[in-house]
C-alpha cells in the first residue's frame, strides 16, 4: 500500500542522491589533477578522471579549501586532549582519511565516516582491493557489526540511513564513537537532501549526545534569486530536490536554526568571503593562474550561493571558532532601497533566436534600430559563439529582430566575446577587441559599414573590413573586457580605449587615445591620480570626458570607485567621484548618463540583500540610490551580467538584451527575450 509506494520512492530518491555524490566526487578528482590542490588518493578511489570545466574546478576547490581548513584548525586546536573524532556523515567516496593519515595528522584521532549501506560496501570493497588505500589503514576485524562495512584501527565505515536517527546513534556507539571526546561532525552537501524535520533531529541529536562538539556545514542558500532558482531547478530535475531552502534561505536563517537547536558558537560565511578572507593571497593568485578562465560572474555567482558553517558547544574558548566571526564583511556597504521598477518581455516580432545570448555588444545605430554583434548563445538549437549580427528595429510599437547578413565575412571577425561596438556616423562602426578564447584575443579592429537607412527599414547587410593599425595601437586591441568611449579634445573627435584584460594581464590600466575617423593612436597628456587596473567596468561619455564606474580588479574582487576622466586645457585629468552612500563594488553592469544622471543597470557584486537592479548617481549632488527590478511579469529568471543594455531618451525606456552564463555545473542560462523597463519614475523623481 501507501508505505510501500513511500519507500520505493525513498529508495528512488537516496539513488539520485547518491548520484550527485558521485558526479561530485568526479569534480573533485579533476580539480586535483589540474593541480588545485593535493589528493593522490581521490583517483585511486574514483579511477580515472573525467575533465571537467575551470570553473567547476574553482567550485570544488574552495569547497575542499572551506573544509580542510576546518577539519585542520580543529585539530590543531584540539591537540593537547588524548583522543578526538571526526564524524563525516553522507561522506560516499571522500578521501580525507586517507589524506589526514597520510599527513600524520590521525595519531589520537578516530574517523567514523557514514552513507547509505551500498555506497560504504562499494567503499569498503575497493579500499580492500586498493594495495596503497588498504596499507594505510590497520585492519581491526570489527566487521562482524552488521552496520560496520569496514573497521580499522582509527577509521571506521558504516551503513546507515541518516534519517534513522535511532540506528544511527545505537551504529556509532557499537562502532566505538565515544559522546565523552572532543568531536567534529562534518556535513557537505548532506542534511539539504532530507526533510527538514529529519535534519533538524540530527543536528539536535549532535548537539545534545557529545559533551564537546563541533559542526561544520557546507551547503547552498539564496534560492529565490535568478542563480538560485537556476540552481534548485537543476537539483529538482535530477530528483534531489534541494529540501532546506524553503526554511533556510540564508546564512541568518541557518544561525538562527543552529541556535535554536542547542549550539551556543556559530560562526557562517559565504565561499566568496572565505576565498577573501581565509585563503592567503599569494594561493588565491596561484589558483587564478593555473588555468585560462573567464567566467568571473558564475565563479561570484556560485559562490553566494554557498556557505560554510561551524557551530561549537562546550568546547574551551581556544578552541573556537574554526572560522573568523564575520558579522559585518567589509565588501557590504549599505544600500539605500529607493523602490522597484517592473521588467516587461519585450513583443519581439522574430523568426530568429540570436537574441539569447551573452558577452556581445549592442549599438544603437541610429534612432530604433539596434545592432548586436558576437558574445556566445543559442543559434539553431545549440550554443556556440555566435556567428551573425542581428538587429532590433522598432516600428508602430513593437520590435522586429532580424539576421544581418555579412558581406566580404573577414576571418579576424571569428566570432569574438566582450568585444566594443563604437557608432561613428549611421553608416560606420568600430569593433575594438574581444576574444574567442581566453588564450586568443590578438584580434585586432574592424570596421563594419552598412548601408544608410531610410525610415522604418533595417539594414540588409552589413561589410566587415580590417583596419590596419598602427604598432602603437596593436595593444589597445589586444584585449576584452575593455570600454571604448567617445571623448572632445580641443574641438576634435577620439575614442578612449580604458583598461580590460589580456592573455598575459588580469586587469589592464593603460589606455590609448585613438583619433576618428584615421583610428591613429594619439598622445594626449593625463595627469591625476590613475585607477587601478580593471575590467568588466562601464564607460560613459559626459561632458566630453568618460565617467569609469566598477569594474573587477587584478585581484577578482569588485570595485566601487567612480572616476570622471575630465578634459582640461592641456589634456585630460582623473579625479574621483564621491556618491553617498559609497556605491556597492560590482562589475558586469552596463551604465547610461541622462540629465546628469548616471544609471548603472544589473552586474554582479557581493552583497547578501538582493541582486544588483538599477544604481542611479546624481552626478551633481553625489545621492546614490538603489532600485530593485521586479521580474515577477517574467516566466524566467532575469540574469543581468554579461547583457547589454540600450536605452532610449525621449521614451525613458531601457532596453536590456541577452545576458546571463554557464551556471556552475547546473546549466546554462540565457535570458531568452529582450526585456523593457519604464525608467521615467526614478528619472522625474530622483
Amino acid at each position: 500500500g501507501a508505505r510501500f509506494v513511500r519507500r520505493r520512492h525513498a529508495v528512488f530518491v537516496s539513488r539520485q542522491v547518491r548520484s550527485t555524490g558521485s558526479s561530485s566526487a568526479v569534480s573533485k578528482c579533476s580539480a586535483a589533477e589540474r593541480g588545485y590542490f593535493r589528493d593522490r588518493f581521490l583517483r585511486l578511489l574514483l579511477g580515472r578522471p573525467r575533465r571537467r570545466a575551470p570553473l567547476v574546478h574553482r567550485g570544488y576547490y574552495v569547497r575542499a579549501r572551506a573544509v580542510d581548513h576546518c577539519v585542520q584548525d580543529f585539530l590543531l586546536k584540539t591537540q593537547s586532549h588524548p583522543r578526538t573524532q571526526i564524524l563525516s556523515l553522507g561522506a560516499g567516496f571522500d578521501s580525507l582519511y586517507f589524506r589526514l593519515k597520510d599527513m600524520s595528522l590521525l595519531h589520537r584521532t578516530v574517523v567514523y565516516e557514514v552513507d547509505f549501506p551500498n555506497v560504504v560496501c562499494q567503499k569498503a570493497a575497493l579500499i580492500r582491493r586498493t594495495e596503497e588505500l588498504s596499507a594505510l589503514v590497520e585492519v581491526a576485524g570489527a566487521e562482524g557489526i552488521v552496520t560496520t562495512a569496514f573497521s580499522g584501527k582509527d577509521y571506521r565505515l558504516l551503513g546507515v540511513d541518516l534519517s534513522e536517527l535511532p540506528k544511527l546513534s545505537i551504529a556509532l556507539e557499537e562502532a566505538g564513537l565515544d559522546s565523552e571526546v572532543p568531536t567534529l561532525v562534518i556535513a557537505e552537501v548532506v542534511l539539504t537532501y532530507m526533510e527538514n524535520s529529519s535534519s533538524d533531529a540530527l543536528i539536535q541529536w549532535a548537539a545534545e549526545h557529545f559533551s564537546h562538539v563541533c559542526f561544520l556545514l557546507y551547503e547552498q542558500m539564496h534560492p529565490e534569486d535568478p542563480f538560485g532558482r537556476v540552481m534548485q531547478q537543476h537539483f529538482s530535475q535530477l530528483n534531489s530536490a534541494l529540501r532546506s531552502l524553503s526554511q533556510y534561505p540564508d546564512c541568518e536563517a541557518q544561525r538562527k536554526r543552529f541556535s535554536e537547536k542547542g549550539w551556543t558558537e556559530c560562526s557562517v560565511m559565504d565561499m566568496n568571503e572565505f576565498f577573501t578572507c581565509c585563503i592567503p593571497e599569494d594561493e588565491q593568485r596561484r589558483v587564478q593562474a593555473l588555468e585560462p578562465f573567464d567566467e568571473y560572474e558564475e565563479w561570484h555567482l556560485k559562490c553566494s550561493h554557498y556557505f560554510v558553517l561551524t557551530a561549537s558547544k562546550e568546547m574551551e574558548p581556544s578552541w573556537t571558532p574554526l572560522l573568523p566571526n564575520m558579522t559585518v564583511p567589509h565588501h557590504r556597504g549599505p544600500l539605500r532601497l529607493a523602490g522597484s521598477i517592473s521588467a516587461l518581455a519585450c513583443a519581439v516580432q522574430s523568426e530568429v533566436s540570436g537574441l539569447r545570448r551573452y558577452g556581445h555588444h549592442s549599438a544603437l545605430i541610429k534612432p530604433n534600430v539596434i545592432l548586436t554583434t558576437g558574445g556566445f548563445g543559442e543559434e539553431n538549437g545549440r550554443h556556440c559563439r555566435m556567428r551573425n549580427f542581428h538587429v532590433l528595429i522598432k516600428c508602430a510599437g513593437y520590435w522586429k529582430a532580424r539576421c544581418v547578413k555579412k558581406e566580404n565575412p573577414d576571418k579576424r571577425w571569428d566570432e569574438r566575446l566582450h568585444h566594443t561596438v563604437s557608432c561613428l556616423s549611421d553608416s560606420l562602426a568600430l569593433v575594438v577587441g574581444g576574444r574567442t578564447s581566453p588564450s586568443n584575443a590578438a584580434l585586432g579592429m574592424l570596421w563594419l559599414r552598412f548601408p544608410k537607412i531610410c525610415g522604418d527599414s533595417d539594414p540588409s547587410d552589413v561589410t566587415m573590413e580590417p583596419v590596419s593599425l598602427q604598432p602603437a595601437a596593436e595593444s589597445g586591441a589586444s584585449r576584452w573586457r575593455h570600454s571604448t568611449t567617445e571623448v572632445i579634445f580641443k574641438g576634435e573627435k577620439y575614442l578612449f580605449v580604458y583598461g580590460g584584460r589580456s592573455a598575459v594581464q588580469p586587469a589592464l590600466r593603460d589606455w590609448c587615445f585613438l583619433h576618428v575617423p584615421e583610428i591613429s593612436c594619439t598622445t594626449i597628456p593625463v595627469v591625476g591620480p590613475v585607477p587601478e587596473g580593471r575590467h568588466s567596468h562601464s564607460a560613459c561619455s559626459w561632458k566630453g570626458g568618460v565617467l569609469i564606474a566598477g569594474g573587477l580588479g587584478a585581484s577578482e574582487q569588485p570595485l566601487g570607485s567612480i572616476f570622471l576622466l575630465r578634459e582640461t586645457e592641456h589634456g585630460f585629468r582623473w579625479q574621483t567621484v564621491e556618491t553617498r552612500p559609497p556605491l556597492v563594488p560590482r562589475y558586469s553592469h552596463t551604465a547610461h548618463v541622462h540629465d546628469e544622471k548616471l544609471m548603472l543597470v544589473g552586474g554582479v557584486w557581493f552583497h547578501s540583500l538582493c541582486v544588483p537592479g538599477i544604481t542611479v548617481i546624481d552626478l551633481v549632488t553625489g545621492l546614490c540610490l538603489d532600485y530593485t527590478i521586479n521580474a515577477e511579469h517574467l516566466e524566467w529568471p532575469l540574469m543581468l551580467h554579461n547583457h547589454s543594455s540600450v536605452f532610449l531618451p525621449d521614451e525613458k525606456e531601457l532596453l536590456l538584451i541577452g545576458g546571463g552564463g554557464n551556471c556552475f555545473s547546473f546549466g546554462t542560462h540565457l535570458n531568452p527575450n529582450p526585456v523593457s523597463l519604464n525608467l521615467s519614475s526614478i528619472l522625474t523623481s530622483h
